[in-house]
C-alpha cells in the first residue's frame, strides 16, 4: 500500500489472534503495522510480531524493489512490534538499527543482542537525513512504555506515532467506526498515562502533520483535527460525550430491573445518550472505555460474600488504576440482610479525583418496592438536571 510517493506500508494483518496482550478481545484481528521510506537511503520503520516474519520480509523486498535497507528504526520494544528484529538484522546484514538508549536495553533483555557495532542511539531532538526526507525524533516516554520514540518526516509531513492513535482490528476487515475501537484500545492500554500523552500532543502541536501512521490500525489522512481532538479529550480526562453509562451486575435479576427502570426514566427526562452494560456479559475494555467517554456513570451491584460481585470489583479496579476522574457517579446497591455494596464501591474509587457522587444512593433490599421506585426517580432527576 502506498502512503505517499516515497512511503510504503509493509505491515501484516493478524487474524490468528483472539486476545490482544492476552486480555483484550479482538474479533476483527489486529493490524501490525510497519513502513518503508524510500529515499537516497532506505529506512524500515518498526518490525511486526507474531509468526509473520517471512510475510513481512517479503513485503519489504517488494516495496524496496530489491534494494537493501540502510536503516531500521525501532520506535517501541513491545513484542507485538519487536519480535522480528533479529529476523531483520540477520537478513539485511548492512542495515544499521536506530532506537533510544532504553530500547537497546530492552532489546538485550528480550533478544539477547543490542547490536553494539550496528546501531545509532537517538534521543529527543536528534535528526536523521535520508535524502529528501529528514526524520525528527520525539521522545514519547510512557506512551505507553518508557523507551518509546515517535518520528516526524518533514518532507511528507508524516507523524509515525508508535502506539499513539492505534486501534483494535485488522486493516483488511470491513470499515468500522474508528472511535469505538480506538477508545477501547486507548483506555485499556494507554489510558493510565494521560499526562504523558498530553506532553506529546503539545510537541505535535508545533508540527505540520498531514498523515498519522500508527503501529496499529489504519493510516489517518483526513480530518486529523478530529482524531487529535479526541486524544486531547481522552488524555485530559475530559468527557467526550454528555450522557449516562450504567455499568451493573445482577445475580437474580432484581438489580437489572432497577437499572432498566432507571435507563427508561433517564430517556424520558431527555437524556439522549444512555448506555447500559452488564459487566458479566460485556467486554470489560468496552465498559472501561464507556466510563471514560461519558460524563456521568451509574454503578449498580450486589453485596456478595461481605464484598461486591466480582465483575464489578474487577471493573472498578480498572477505573481506579487508570485514574478515573472528573465525572458524576450515581450508586445503586442491593443486599438482603446487610447491604454494603455502596460503601465498598466508593471505597475502591476513593483514590480517584474529582468524583461528584449524587446525593441519592439507591438501596434495594432483595427486590424492588415503592421506596426503591421513589429513590430511582430522584436519582434520574439528579442525573438529568
Amino acid at each position: 500500500m502506498e502512503i505517499t510517493n516515497d512511503i510504503k506500508y509493509v505491515g501484516v494483518n493478524d487474524h490468528k489472534i483472539d486476545l490482544f496482550e492476552s486480555q483484550y478481545v479482538v474479533p476483527r484481528g489486529m493490524a501490525l503495522n510497519s513502513y518503508v521510506i524510500l529515499d537516497d537511503k532506505i529506512l524500515v520503520m518498526d518490525s511486526v510480531g507474531g509468526d509473520f516474519d517471512q510475510e513481512w520480509i517479503d513485503n519489504i523486498l517488494k516495496a524496496t524493489d530489491g534494494r537493501e535497507p540502510d536503516y531500521f528504526m525501532v520506535q517501541h520494544m513491545e513484542p507485538d512490534h519487536s519480535k522480528n528484529i533479529t529476523t531483520f538484522m540477520d537478513r539485511f546484514q548492512k542495515a544499521v538499527i536506530i532506537s533510544s538508549a532504553r530500547a537497546f536495553t530492552f532489546m538485550k533483555q528480550f533478544y539477547h543482542n543490542d547490536y553494539p557495532d550496528r546501531r545509532i542511539v537517538i534521543k529527543e531532538g536528534d535528526t536523521l537525513p535520508l535524502g529528501r526526507h529528514t526524520l525528527h525524533f520525539i521522545q514519547a516516554q510512557m506512551v505507553h512504555w518508557p523507551e518509546v520514540i515517535m518520528t516526524y518526516d518533514d518532507c511528507d509531513k508524516v507523524l509515525f506515532a508508535a502506539d499513539g492513535f492505534g486501534k483494535f482490528g485488522a486493516n483488511d476487515t470491513p470499515d468500522e467506526e474508528w472511535e469505538s475501537e480506538a477508545a477501547r484500545y486507548y483506555f485499556g492500554i494507554v489510558g493510565k498515562y494521560g499526562r504523558n500523552v498530553q506532553n506529546v500532543l503539545k510537541k505535535a502541536a508545533g508540527l505540520d502533520i498531514k498523515v498519522i501512521c500508527s503501529l496499529h490500525g489504519p493510516v489517518l489522512k483526513e480530518d486529523l483535527g478530529h482524531y487529535i481532538d479526541l486524544y486531547d479529550k481522552w488524555s485530559s480526562y475530559t468527557p467526550e460525550k454528555e450522557g449516562v453509562v450504567i455499568n451493573y451486575t445482577s445475580v437474580y435479576g432484581n438489580t437489572r430491573k432497577a437499572v432498566e427502570i432507571l435507563a427508561a426514566r433517564l430517556k424520558e427526562l431527555g437524556c439522549k445518550e444512555v448506555i447500559v452494560n452488564d459487566l458479566a456479559r460485556t467486554d470489560i475494555a468496552k465498559c472501561v472505555a464507556d466510563a471514560f467517554r461519558y460524563s456521568k456513570m451509574v454503578i449498580a451491584t450486589t453485596t456478595y460474600m461481605n464484598d461486591i460481585f466480582p465483575y464489578m470489583r474487577d471493573f472498578l479496579f480498572h477505573l481506579a488504576e487508570r485514574g478515573y476522574t472528573n465525572r458524576t457517579v450515581g450508586v445503586i446497591e442491593n443486599g438482603t440482610w446487610a447491604p454494603a455494596a455502596a460503601k465498598t464501591m466508593t471505597s475502591i474509587l476513593g483514590c480517584c479525583k474529582c468524583i461528584n457522587y449524587t446525593d441519592t444512593t439507591v438501596t434495594i433490599r432483595s427486590a424492588l418496592d415503592d421506596d426503591t421506585a421513589a429513590d430511582l426517580e430522584e436519582l434520574a432527576k439528579e442525573l438529568t438536571e
